[in-house]
């Protein structure tokens, strides 16, 4: 796989996402501009290490979990098209939610939860600016369940029909990377920095050759099984031969090392 070059990096690659909103006014601003609500502070914490073994069914990291005193956030960046988004946000609510039942708090205390996929293409195809999600009820849509829970889809090439002038220009900047108020200004600026920041560098370039080694060492995994099972496969065809010439189940088990009940099990088929 091909590593983009640093100097090519925007706020869309999950990277420089990441950097980027691991700067608490930065994250703060943005998350208080898409949502249109006040944050009285930004903080980041993990995900618990015992989380880990709860969901080892399927690994999953948050590209920027964030909470203030009330809720949690996270912030996700999707540049990609893949229809299994909604079912995506279902499970990362789930993990917010074990991570603070986990930390000891009742059902009562659980926060008001945000689940926000930034998207680079429209994944409803109804040409919105953005979808928001909230659980109500079918049969009087003026009752709401009370869960706290919302999730929002933000669609970046229906920048130029969101009313919202700070949605808007945000939308903008991540489709066109063209900053046009003084919050893209900032943010692009702040990209543009990172660029040249030594370890800011050394890090992604850390992560590109770790990413690299992973790659390596499973594409060796692969290629081992693969000549493992091609000897396998050579020694049933050979051993299926050797069945129709005559041989003893123990003779044809001793010619190719295979399990006498495997024998076996090819001759009476």
């Amino acid at each position: 796989m091909k590593f983009k070059p640093i100097d090519e990096l925007t706020f869309t690659d999950d990277f420089m996402f990441g950097y980027v909103l691991h700067n608490p006014e930065i994250c703060k601003e943005l998350l208080e501009q898409l949502l249109q609500i006040k944050i009285d502070h930004v903080e980041y914490p993990k995900l618990q290490e015992t989380i880990n073994s709860y969901y080892d069914s399927k690994g999953v990291r948050l590209d920027v979990y964030v909470k203030d005193s009330n809720r949690v956030f996270d912030i996700e960046i999707q540049n990609s098209v893949d229809i299994t988004l909604p079912k995506r946000t279902r499970y990362y609510q789930s993990m917010l939610d074990i991570d603070n039942l986990l930390k000891g708090e009742e059902y009562s205390e659980l926060k008001e939860s945000f689940i926000i996929f930034i998207c680079q293409f429209d994944l409803f195809g109804l040409n919105l600016p953005q979808y928001t999600f909230k659980n109500i009820c079918l049969e009087n849509k003026e009752l709401p369940l009370g869960d706290e829970t919302t999730k929002i889809f933000f669609n970046s090439i229906a920048y130029d029909t969101e009313n919202n002038l700070e949605i808007s220009a945000l939308l903008k900047y991540i489709k066109t990377k063209i900053p046009t108020n003084d919050f893209t200004k900032k943010l692009n600026t702040l990209i543009e920095e990172s660029k040249i920041n030594n370890k800011f560098r050394n890090d992604y370039l850390a992560m590109n050759l770790h990413d690299r080694d992973i790659r390596r060492v499973a594409l060796a995994e692969g290629k081992q099984i693969g000549l493992q099972e091609g000897a396998e496969q050579t020694k049933i065809e050979t051993a299926k031969n050797l069945i129709k010439e005559g041989l003893s189940a123990e003779q044809i088990a001793r010619c190719t090392n295979l399990p006498l009940e495997k024998v076996q099990e090819l001759a009476i088929r």
